[in-house]
């Protein structure tokens, strides 16, 4: 699964020769334009599959430098990466994400990349909300990556920990399954002999609940492993199922009982017929 992140990235570094006079002692800012005459860090996204700088009404860079040399960098970005998810426990589940930054050329031997403030350094609005996730956590962390063929190189991470919203999948499955089940077992109170209205009612709650399956199949990532809400439906589908059987069963035996009780009461005719005389205790042939 992917995410898509849109964030300010601010590098912070000190280059003397970007130093200069101030009585002031003030800083100075600039725009895009000298961006391309410095140096600035060669970072990039590791796992991410789509990235952009935002360019409306110009491009979104801001480069502040001090008269000591001291740098600031500043630019909005928005980056889609890959997650890897797991959904055995969906909907009740809670995913793991993390977005890495490194740099493209400098291993460790050039350049040191590091959270200025350690875990503070990661600022997020108070009132963030997801459509499908409460954002549980976020982290700062830094660690190595080694490539055979260039060395080891230093990585940033961002964590954060997503835990799903619940009540948009009670509302569109578990409850309409629920009223499914409970709906097949109201065929165990209508008469065993009203054939149409028990069949009718076993055949919809039986589409009904395939539906809602296809529906959640749909909507899902095609994954190889079963999921809860798999069980749960499926569970329910076995319930509706066996309401259909119940009956099925139920009416086979009614009309066996009601055959033999036919043949137990089979009128026996007395010996009136002096023309064609029968022996006594057997039927009358009918003409």
């Amino acid at each position: 699964m992917d995410f898509t992140m849109t964030f300010y990235l601010r590098h912070y570094w000190k280059d003397e020769r970007l130093s200069f006079p101030s009585k002031t002692n003030k800083s100075m800012t600039f725009d895009h334009r000298l961006i391309k005459k410095i140096w600035v860090p060669d970072i990039f996204f590791v796992h991410s599959k789509r990235s952009f700088i935002h360019d409306t009404t110009v491009e979104n860079f801001m480069l502040r430098v001090d008269p000591d040399g001291n740098v600031l960098f500043s630019v909005r970005i928005t980056v889609s990466a890959m997650c890897l998810m797991d959904f055995s426990r969906f909907p009740l589940d809670t995913q793991n994400c993390s977005l890495e930054l490194e740099s493209y050329a400098y291993s460790e031997e050039d350049l040191m990349l590091y959270w200025r403030y350690g875990n503070k350094s990661l600022n997020t609005e108070e009132h963030i909300s997801l459509s499908q996730f409460f954002i549980e956590e976020f982290s700062a962390s830094s660690g190595l990556a080694f490539y055979s063929s260039t060395g080891w190189y230093y990585r940033l991470f961002i964590n954060f920990v997503l835990r799903r919203h619940i009540f948009f999948f009670v509302l569109k499955t578990y409850f309409p399954a629920m009223l499914m089940v409970m709906l097949s077992w109201v065929s165990f109170w209508i008469d065993r002999r009203a054939v149409p209205a028990r069949v009718s009612l076993g055949i919809t709650t039986v589409l009904t609940m395939s539906t809602i399956i296809t529906g959640v199949s749909a909507s899902m990532p095609q994954v190889s492993y079963i999921k809860a809400v798999d069980v749960y439906l499926w569970v329910s589908s076995l319930f509706v199922f066996l309401s259909v059987i119940e009956y099925a069963a139920v009416n086979y035996l009614t009309t066996m009982e009601e055959r033999k009780q036919f043949k137990n009461r089979r009128k026996v005719l007395p010996c009136f017929d002096y023309q064609i005389p029968l022996p006594c205790g057997k039927p009358y042939p009918l003409l």
